[in-house]
């Protein structure tokens, strides 16, 4: 089993001065799996995608990852002085001619008539779907995305789902989605992990066939928002 995941966490732990954010936790994730990851703010989930993404080491226990990582955060962080395509391919060398992979990459996002773009002139969906071409032009094994859809307004958010399902299926990386949004991640994963104190607390499988409706899990998402703390709820 362990040669087909492509995360494997075993007793990680992760301290600031005194306090631990993660304490000896367990994760895996298989390869092709979409799994979201939610916790009430400041429960370590941001922590762990920077660990993934090997961008802090200094931790305890074992992260392995199998194959490359990509990462799309919720800002977008595009170079502005860089054409839209170059943004795309930006340090990417050896993988054919820059501009044909960026062409490719920014047609599976819809963006294909703006390679020659300035980032500045994007709105703030544009520049979402220009940081998830720059992620999967790498043909990661592993996507983070963290909270990448957290300020986009409600319907641009709809958009940005089917977009990133079609392309997962496409290319079927595992992703590990860190979000707030309980009914993004319903929607999106084949699984939900609750973060708390450190530690994975709950596991919820999602069964329903896609394309999903909220409707198809009235009752898991319930269980979700117990799981965080929220006891006072709507139940459709």
């Amino acid at each position: 089993m362990a040669s087909e995941l492509t995360v494997e966490v075993r007793g990680l732990t992760k301290r600031f001065g005194e306090r631990t954010v993660l304490s000896g936790l367990d994760i895996d994730l298989a390869a092709g799996e979409f799994v979201a990851l939610l916790g009430r703010s400041g429960s370590g989930k941001s922590t762990l995608l920077r660990i993934l993404a090997g961008l802090d080491t200094a931790v305890e226990g074992t992260a392995t990852v199998n194959g490359t990582v990509s990462v799309a955060f919720q800002q977008p962080r595009l170079l502005p002085w860089r054409r839209v395509w170059r943004n795309v391919v930006l340090g990417l060398r050896g993988r054919g001619t820059d501009r044909e992979l960026a062409d490719r990459a920014l047609a599976e996002v819809r963006l294909g008539d703006l390679a020659d773009a300035w980032p500045r002139t994007l709105s703030g969906g544009e520049a979402q779907r220009l940081s998830l071409a720059r992620a999967l032009v790498r043909e990661p094994g592993l996507l983070l995305l963290d909270e990448p859809f957290g300020a986009l307004d409600a319907l641009t958010r709809l958009a940005m789902h089917g977009l990133v399902e079609d392309l997962w299926q496409r290319h079927r990386p595992a992703v590990l989605l860190v979000t707030h949004d309980v009914d993004e991640a319903l929607l999106l994963a084949d699984r939900v992990l609750i973060l708390d104190g450190g530690a994975i607390v709950a596991e919820h499988p999602l069964t329903h066939p896609r394309p999903r409706r909220l409707a198809d899990h009235i009752d898991v998402r319930g269980r979700v928002l117990t799981d965080l703390g929220v006891t006072e709820h709507a139940r459709a």
